[in-house]
């Protein structure tokens, strides 16, 4: 029963929001969150003490690695859900809407569309993260993307829908390539003597991948992960495959966005995961694990070159995101103690992006434009904000003594312990470039003062800052102390991938 609420309350939720009326629509959403929030705490805590919950027959049953990112999915839908109240209320203060590019009036799709989508999208990345179905994965993450584009296309003006179709034509591409993937690997273990009818194929298909060892058939399956890497790796964001990202992350509202980097990007890299699994139990791992040992590297090198001299900070953030995903699958290619960096880094980096995409919020919001050249004196004219973006600066860069400084130094130790010492060297020369880059558009917008034709008059929304304030709490709280069921959990999930 518990399952089946956190799958089907936000879909009820979200059908919910298309009835007429003027009713407090917008206050739902921040019920549904607290909801959805609590529904996954239990579920996580279920799967910790070994209950193992099941629903639908099996279609819905989450493990130590999907629970994860569920969570971490829930707590950036409930930050983003009371955001959106305040971000709501501040875009009706607005007669006429002008695009920040062009100057062009332009006007927003209808609230209810966009609070409904929002629903639609929580409940498809609740599929993907409690379900051991490959089928139903690939279906889950297909539906990410269809309720995800409207979002995307909220504010109506040409730089929106360009970042639309081009997410869409991307996205729609990789999907695709999975659906090859997840065929070839049927078509691997098509002669095996293993179950492959259950719901339950992330288990039979690593039953089969060790039966296949050392036959013919590991071509097949060497060819079925290279395509769930293309494919997912597309919707999750790495080099090259990266190329929707940006302008899909800096155009859509900052809510939004906050809730694709944060989360989205986890679903795509969990399709990843159970590729990396049943290839580590076919005695691929060394395969699997070097080609994302590859686009790791190739992600942060590519961050790197374009997060230098970059001036829209939301494009900023974006490109941060490529070198993080980066990061994780660099991190799951290496193994050993990295993998547990790697799972503690996708918490602390999935908490701080989305503190950072709600605060450039508000900070667009002040001052109507994406470029940091015209955002100065932060932390006189919005100290709260100002703070937080300076604080979410030095926990995205990996500074003390944030939670992201003890995930990349724990996968840094475990680089060195694999012995791939050119690795270690390629991770912080990325690491170092990146700090460089960030910090000069970061300092810029903080420290001088206010442009002179910025209304002087600006109170800050409790809305707006309070789910940041408490994203950037979880964020600092673990780089002091990871609490035990935290650790439980991750190392659970690190042993499913060979930890």
């Amino acid at each position: 029963m518990m399952l089946i609420l956190l799958l089907f309350v936000p879909v009820v939720a979200g059908i919910v929001m298309f009835i007429p009326g003027s009713w407090p629509r917008r206050q739902l959403l921040p019920a549904v969150g607290m909801l959805h929030t609590l529904l996954s705490g239990m579920t996580l805590n279920a799967v910790r003490t070994g209950k193992a919950p099941s629903a639908l027959g099996g279609l819905l049953q989450p493990d130590a690695l999907g629970v994860i990112f569920l969570m971490l999915a829930s707590l950036l839908f409930l930050a983003a859900s009371f955001y959106a109240v305040g971000y709501l209320r501040e875009e009706d203060k607005l007669h006429v809407k002008r695009d920040f590019n062009g100057g062009r009036p332009f006007t927003n799709a209808p609230e209810t569309r966009f609070l409904a989508c929002l629903c639609f999208f929580i409940a498809a990345m609740t599929l993907v993260t409690t379900t051991p179905n490959l089928g139903a994965l690939w279906v889950g993450i297909e539906l990410t993307t269809l309720s995800s584009a409207p979002l995307i296309y909220f504010h109506r003006h040409q730089a929106s829908m360009e970042a639309t179709w081009k997410y869409l034509m991307i996205c729609s591409v990789g999907i695709a390539l999975a659906l090859l993937g997840n065929i070839l690997m049927n078509v691997a273990f098509f002669h095996t003597n293993a179950d492959l009818h259950g719901m339950d194929q992330v288990s039979a298909f690593i039953a089969a991948a060790k039966e296949v060892q050392g036959t013919d058939n590991t071509i097949w399956l060497k060819a079925a992960f290279i395509f769930l890497l293309v494919g997912y790796g597309t919707k999750m964001g790495l080099a090259p495959m990266h190329t929707w990202l940006p302008d899909a992350h800096s155009q859509a509202p900052s809510l939004e966005a906050a809730l694709s980097s944060g989360a989205l990007l986890n679903c795509a890299f969990l399709g990843i995961l159970r590729g990396h699994q049943i290839m580590i139990a076919g005695g691929l791992g060394d395969f699997s694990g070097g080609l994302l040992i590859f686009f790791g590297l190739l992600s942060m090198a590519t961050a790197a070159v374009f997060i230098v001299g970059q001036g829209d900070y939301k494009r900023l953030l974006a490109y941060s995101s490529v070198e993080h995903v980066g990061i994780l699958a660099l991190s799951i290619g290496i193994g050993g103690t990295a993998l547990f960096g790697g799972m503690l880094h996708s918490v602390c980096h999935s908490l701080t992006k989305g503190m950072l995409f709600l605060v450039a919020g508000n900070i667009l919001t002040r001052y109507h434009s994406l470029s940091s050249y015209d955002v100065r004196g932060l932390r006189e004219d919005m100290p709260l904000s100002g703070a937080l973006w300076t604080a979410g600066f030095l926990a995205i860069v990996g500074s003390p003594p944030f939670g992201l400084f003890v995930s990349e130094f724990t996968i840094l130790k475990g680089i060195f312990a694999s012995g791939r010492i050119f690795v270690a060297l390629g991770y912080l020369a990325a690491l170092a470039t990146i700090f460089v880059g960030m910090s000069v558009p970061v300092l810029r917008m903080v420290q001088g003062r206010p442009p002179r034709d910025v209304p002087k008059s600006y109170s800050e929304s409790l809305y707006t800052v309070l789910p940041p304030a408490v994203l950037c709490l979880m964020v600092l709280g673990l780089g002091f102390c990871v609490p035990d069921w935290l650790a439980d959990t991750l190392n659970r999930a690190a042993a499913l991938l060979g930890a």
